[in-house]
């Protein structure tokens, strides 16, 4: 082996361009001989600094140029495997091949699952893939760390660790032991494990031999063990160097000291939030002093001035030591070129960032970057550059449940766990995926059908209960369900392998789930559903799914496959194709790492966002992690801040936040230690503009508008009004003119729970039944509404709720009506429909039930599920229903049944004002008009007056239809969207 003289580790500040300094210093040194640097071999730490560097290499190239070897080490985050220039050289044993990362979540699942059933706390499928989740991340730590497991078994339980955290260790203990068990099984051993003996193996490689050419590591700030041997061999070489991004040089020796690690036994704790924590720990297993870092000569081209570098590494000065900040200069606390942008809510701060990465386009050349771990944020921005028709597609990518192809799958896993209750099946239907292409128009036309016939509450469940509601549903709605039994006719058979293997699931396998999802979702979709990175992704997902669901969790019920599905399909990140604009990027953390342009935003600068919340380790207590040497929590905080100071490096920078999200915000930490070193609030840091010009292109081009009052002409007035509708022609003619005149009926929501509206149309039913068939029988009145309450129609909830009320309404009503046929009081007919003129206009409508009084008049009686209407309407003219069908009866409008009409009641199935129980009768009028109420004998006419008012007003007449014109009788609002109400109510008298 070749050694050099010194170890060669350089660093390129974090105000540099680090790949362009990179590919600079590489051609300078060994680019004299094309030969040369394509003998040479870069280690960078994942595949988009390999990307990066390429780049920085193409824009230094003067003409041809052979690029050195660039070899990744591999990113777990990113699910990234270690390059092949680790694999075994010949004569070397090369080790047992890895496990695939799905395969261990699953097998690890059924461990999960097998260890809490024994100690008496069993999980589902889908909470012990989660568990696995976080265990096999646990256990890659202790890989990666080269901690052996077996100390789980000879640590001392402090007495203050809950017994959470004891059961949890224990738990723990029991699965490790069983893991190496599994896999030898199988022949396989950890990822993790594999990558530690393959860089462990090349490092001893070159301590005997050194490679032909030249070895660079650039950009690896890993500090596992076996990377840190790595790059020791590397450094060692007499043609080898360790390049690091971001090492503060200028950091003085106490501060560099205090930031640990420290003895377990020091009492001290080790200040892992640092951006420089995890340099100090590589450098420390490196046996290199931060005295023998250099600095790299080269400059990237896009660098920013090194008094930034220097005030932004004085900003993150450890907490113990920001009491220096009052001892610096002015010149070391300058943030020149750093600019601060303050939105009031995060869909302002999107549009001001958009409008800064627009503006960036203007100069030639010029490029600009979104840097944010907020994937929200990530997703608005580059929503919004679609505007100006920029594709700046998210390049950290989205969770493939969030695409296309995985809503839908994770839709028909919901929709057959929920046996096709309608608002899963229409999702389903309705997805864009579905019948795309030439059919889709007319598979829609099917769906709204299908849509409009469900609405309300829900019918039986299944296909079949789906079919027979169809058939035999309400009478009000037959049309709209007849239009839509073709095309239900045509939808079910898709869907009925995927409900008949869910409906024998419960206590299955997971393998036949997922193939019935696959193929239903093809049977639906065709090939379009497995197309494009999202399509191959669900479709690598569900095949290895299927593949190793024999080796995973057991039970698997129906109402778990979509948990399961989804968490699985969490852990996929979907990232776009490249050609987006060249020069406007979106990038995660993981994706700015090494990378940079002239403007960089950072966006999301909030506590909680950046840096973001640690996740907590369900199985290792932090007390325990620490006893093992295993990294803290907080340490990703310290990658975090590591990050904030590299991109901060940029020419330009702009940082965001925004103020409130759905609760007040907290800024970062990052952003206040900046604000403490310069204050945002000087001339130079800010960017108040962007946010101005955000507000004014969300700024309405529209006065608000005026109350509407159309007056439509007089020949196109409705002719015939119902007595129901004659409150709504007076208080609100607006709601009135669009109802009837507009023909805008209000649709009820899908899957509705049953309103007043339904429980009275269901009570109705029964009694005129009763009334019908019965003779009114007091002893056949209950049956019949039980019977009601027990319809496929009739939610469980509601029938919980309303049938002990009901029974004892109906019973009342029943022994009311035998007590009043003993007074010579019968009932004449009920649910009879009328019709008379009144001065051109035709006034109907439907009585509920009309008694013959002793002494030849009628009584007019309305059902009220609810409270009846209150005396202070009546005097006002409102609710005058009663009397409005009292003067149909008058005038014969009702048939045989006519006389003058003596009485005027309500029949509420409301609890009773005093008293115990429900049902009771409300009337309106009084035979003297005592209590303020109207005399009976002057009812019908005081009713018909205001009606012809009305109408002349309205019908006949040339009165706009003025919105709430008295809104204090109508509070309906189903039309108050249209008529925008909240734009002039209370400023349009």
């Amino acid at each position: 082996m070749s050694a050099a003289a010194r170890p060669a580790v350089f660093t390129i500040p974090a105000y540099r361009a680090f790949a362009d300094a990179l590919a600079a210093g590489i051609i300078a040194r060994w680019g004299g001989s094309p030969l040369e640097l394509a003998r040479g071999i870069v280690i960078l730490p994942n595949n988009r600094a390999q990307r990066a560097l390429t780049d920085a290499f193409v824009r230094r190239a003067e003409g041809g140029l052979l690029l050195p070897r660039l070899i990744a080490i591999g990113d777990d985050d990113l699910d990234e495997r270690i390059g092949p220039l680790f694999d075994p050289a010949e004569g070397e044993s090369p080790p047992p091949p890895a496990i695939e990362p799905l395969d261990r979540q699953m097998r690890l699942a059924r461990l999960v699952q097998v260890a809490r059933r024994d100690a008496g706390v069993p999980v589902d499928a889908a909470e012990a893939v989660r568990l696995a989740a976080d265990l096999a991340r646990t256990l890659d730590q202790l890989i990666i760390e080269e901690v052996d497991p077996r100390r789980l078994r000879e640590l001392e339980i402090a007495p203050e660790l809950s017994a959470h955290w004891a059961r949890a260790l224990d738990l723990l203990a029991v699965i490790l032991d069983r893991w190496p068990r599994e896999l030898a099984e199988i022949g396989r051993i950890d990822r993790a494990t594999r990558r530690n003996l393959l860089l462990r193996q090349t490092a001893e490689r070159w301590k005997r031999e050194a490679p032909p050419g030249f070895v660079v590591a650039a950009g690896v700030t890993v500090a596992a063990p076996a990377v840190a041997a790595l790059l020791k061999s590397i450094a060692w070489l007499k043609r080898g160097m360790v390049v690091l991004p971001g090492f503060d040089q200028a950091m003085p020796a106490d501060e560099w000291e205090a930031l640990g690690p420290f003895p377990a036994d020091s009492g001290r704790r080790a200040v892992e939030t640092h951006p420089q924590f995890n340099l100090k720990l590589l450098l420390d297993r490196m046996d290199i002093a931060p005295g023998e870092v250099e600095r790299w000569r080269w400059g990237g081209g896009h660098d920013a001035s090194a008094a930034r570098g220097r005030a932004v590494n004085n900003a993150l000065k450890p907490a113990r030591f920001t009491g220096k900040w009052h001892e610096l200069e002015a010149p070391e606390r300058l943030l020149t070129g750093v600019r601060t942008l303050e939105a009031a809510t995060p869909a302002e701060e999107a549009q001001a960032i958009a409008i800064a990465l627009r503006e960036a386009l203007e100069t030639p050349e010029r490029t600009a970057a979104l840097v944010t771990p907020d994937r929200g944020l990530a997703r608005r921005v580059s929503a919004l550059l679609r505007r100006w028709e920029i594709a700046a597609d998210d390049s950290a990518g989205v969770p493939l449940s969030m695409t296309p192809p995985g809503a839908l799958l994770l839709g028909l896993a919901d929709a057959a766990a929920q046996r096709l209750a309608p608002p899963a099946l229409l999702a389903v239907l309705k997805h864009p995926l579905v019948r795309a292409g030439e059919g889709r128009l007319a598979w829609l036309e099917g769906v709204r059908a299908l849509d409009l016939a469900l609405r309300g509450p829900r019918p039986a469940e299944g296909s079949a209960g789906l079919a027979a509601f169809l058939l035999e549903g309400d009478a009000r709605t037959a049309m709209l369900r007849e239009s839509a039994r073709p095309f239900w006719d045509e939808a079910a058979p898709l869907l009925a392998p995927l409900e008949a293997t869910f409906r024998d699931a419960d206590g299955g396998r997971l393998e036949p789930l997922l193939a019935a999802l696959r193929d239903v979702a093809t049977a639906l979709c065709g090939d379009a559903i497995w197309s494009g990175p999202a399509g191959r992704a669900a479709a690598d997902l569900l095949a290895d799914a299927e593949r190793c669901a024999a080796n995973g969790p057991r039970d698997v019920s129906a109402e778990g496959i979509g948990p399961l599905l989804r968490r699985l399909m969490d852990d996929v990140a979907v990232r776009p194709p490249q050609g987006g604009h060249p020069r406007i990027a979106i990038w995660g953390l993981i994706e700015a790492r090494l990378q940079q342009a002239d403007l960089v935003i950072l966006g999301g600068l909030n506590e909680g966002t950046w840096p973001s919340v640690p996740p907590p380790d369900p199985w290792l207590a932090p007390r325990i992690r620490s006893e093992l040497g295993l990294p803290g929590l907080d340490r990703r905080i310290g990658l975090a801040a590591h990050d904030f100071a590299g991109a901060l490096g940029a020419p330009d920078v702009i940082v965001t936040r925004a103020h409130r999200d759905t609760a007040p915000t907290v800024a970062s930490r990052f952003w206040l230690r900046l604000a403490a070193i310069d204050p945002p609030d000087r001339e130079h840091r800010r960017a108040d503009r962007f946010v101005a010009l955000a507000r004014r292109l969300d700024r309405a081009l529209h006065e608000p508008a005026r109350r509407p009052a159309p007056v439509p002409p007089v020949a196109e007035r409705p002719t015939r009004i119902s007595v129901t509708e004659v409150d709504r022609l007076k208080a609100d003619p607006y709601a009135f003119y669009a109802r009837r005149m507009l023909r805008l009926l209000p649709l009820d929501m899908i899957d509705a729970d049953p309103t007043p509206a339904w429980r009275g149309t269901a009570i109705h039913a029964v009694l005129e039944a009763w009334a019908r068939d019965d003779a009114c029988a007091p002893e056949k009145l209950r049956d019949r509404a039980l019977a009601m309450l027990a319809g496929p129609g009739s939610h469980p909830l509601v029938r919980a709720l309303w049938e002990p009320r009901l029974m004892e309404a109906v019973g009342w009503i029943a022994e009311t009506i035998v007590e009043m046929r003993s007074e010579g009081r019968i009932v004449a007919t009920v649910e009879a429909k009328g019709a008379v003129e009144i001065g051109g206009i035709t006034l109907d409508g439907r009585v509920d039930r009309i008694d013959r009084l002793p002494d030849g008049s009628l009584a007019i009686v309305d059902y009220k599920t609810g409270t009846p209407p209150s005396a202070r309407a009546v005097r006002a003219g409102y609710s005058l229903q009663l009397g409005l069908l009292g003067l149909i009866a008058e005038r014969s409008g009702f048939g045989e049944v006519g006389g003058k009409a003596g009485a005027f009641e309500y029949w509420s199935m409301a609890r009773r004002k005093k008293g115990q129980g429900f049902g009771y009768i409300e009337t309106p009028v009084a035979p003297d008009g005592a209590r303020g109420k109207i005399p009976t004998d002057q009812f019908v006419g005081i009713a018909a007056a205001n009606f012809i008012e009305a109408a002349e007003k309205w019908l006949t007449g040339e009165a706009a239809f003025t919105a709430k014109l008295h809104p204090e009788f109508a509070p309906y609002a189903e039309y108050d969207q249209l008529m925008r109400l909240d734009e002039w109510y209370g400023r349009d008298g």
